[in-house]
C-alpha cells in the first residue's frame, strides 16, 4: 500500500546522501584569512560588529534624506509638463523642506568629519 511513498523517501534519502558525498569529496578547505568577512582578507584588528560613533548616524540620515529625494524627482520629472505650474511649487515646497533639514543636521554638526 505504501511502497510507492517508501520508494520515493529510499530515492530521496540516496540522492541527499550522494550529493553530500559529493561535496565532502569535492570540497576544498579555504584560506581562513580568505574568508573573513571584512577587510578583504587582512587579519581584522576589531570585532567587525563594533560600534560607530553617533555622529554616523546623523550623516546616514541626511544622506537617506536626499536619497528618498531622488526618489521623488523622478517621477516628478516625468508629470511636470503635463501637472504644470502646481507641480513646480510641490517641488520647491519639497526641496524646502529639505532645505531645513539640511540646515538643521549642520547646525548639529552632522557635516562635520572631524
Amino acid at each position: 500500500m505504501y511502497a510507492g511513498v517508501v520508494a520515493m523517501a529510499g530515492a530521496v534519502g540516496v540522492l541527499v546522501l550522494g550529493l553530500y558525498a559529493l561535496h565532502r569529496l569535492t570540497a576544498v578547505a579555504p584560506d581562513s584569512l580568505d574568508v573573513l568577512p571584512f577587510e578583504s582578507g587582512w587579519a581584522p584588528e576589531q570585532h567587525a560588529l563594533s560600534r560607530y560613533h553617533v555622529r554616523w548616524y546623523l550623516a546616514t540620515l541626511l544622506f537617506l534624506a536626499f536619497d528618498v529625494e531622488m526618489l521623488f524627482m523622478y517621477p516628478w520629472a516625468v508629470v511636470v509638463a503635463q501637472v504644470g505650474v502646481t507641480a513646480v511649487v510641490e517641488m520647491f515646497l519639497f526641496l524646502a523642506a529639505l532645505f531645513v533639514a539640511v540646515l538643521w543636521a549642520w547646525r548639529e554638526g552632522a557635516l562635520r568629519w572631524v
